[in-house]
């Protein structure tokens, strides 16, 4: 283990433990792979998305300084969280902007000011979250696996490690859960 991914852990656990200044020592040595995982979100998204990278990060921030009893084991347990609690942001985010081409809270245009071609990339992402809602409930660990894989970018060695489970197991695990989304997404 390197001195940085010790130093992670080592602040992880004090944080675990109710230390106040934790997550405002374990950010700068983070922020940069949260910002690449960030970009690795938003590189899926459409090309006039209105939330960049370090806006990504700083919601995440704030949703981690409000998480108080989270029992961090290591390094990559919480980078596995981060990228989950990025997708429910974005998630979120999709949200509001598709309520918001409903109608909710928009004002009044005449068919040539407001004539676009939907934006199906939101369609998609709420698609995707609902399929892995309901994945999550057949089998959770497969989920888990897609959420570190396809929104992290972790390593099936590291996904193994998270998890307590062969690289072997993930990558079956990987095979069957991209073909039961695949399947769902389309069923919608």
């Amino acid at each position: 283990m390197s001195a940085a991914n010790h130093d992670v852990t080592t602040l992880l656990h004090f944080w675990s433990q109710g230390d106040p200044t934790a997550l405002e020592r374990l950010m700068p040595l983070v922020i940069e792979e949260l910002r690449k995982i960030a970009q690795r979100y938003l590189a899926k998204e459409n090309r006039e998305h209105t939330l960049q990278p370090t806006a990504l990060v700083n919601e995440l921030y704030l949703k981690l300084n409000d998480r108080r009893t989270v029992n961090w084991q290591n390094r990559a347990q919480f980078f596995g969280v981060a990228a989950e609690m990025m997708r429910r942001i974005l998630v979120d985010y999709a949200r509001a902007r598709h309520t918001a081409k409903r109608g909710k809270g928009s004002i009044n245009l005449s068919l040539d000011d407001s004539f676009q071609l939907p934006d199906r990339r939101e369609e998609e992402i709420l698609a995707l979250d609902d399929a892995l809602k309901a994945l999550a409930v057949i089998d959770p660990q497969q989920a888990k696996i897609v959420e570190l894989r396809y929104f992290t970018g972790l390593t099936n060695e590291e996904i193994a490690d998270i998890l307590g489970v062969s690289e072997t197991t993930v990558k079956r695990d990987w095979r069957h859960a991209r073909l039961w989304l695949a399947r769902e997404i389309r069923k919608d």
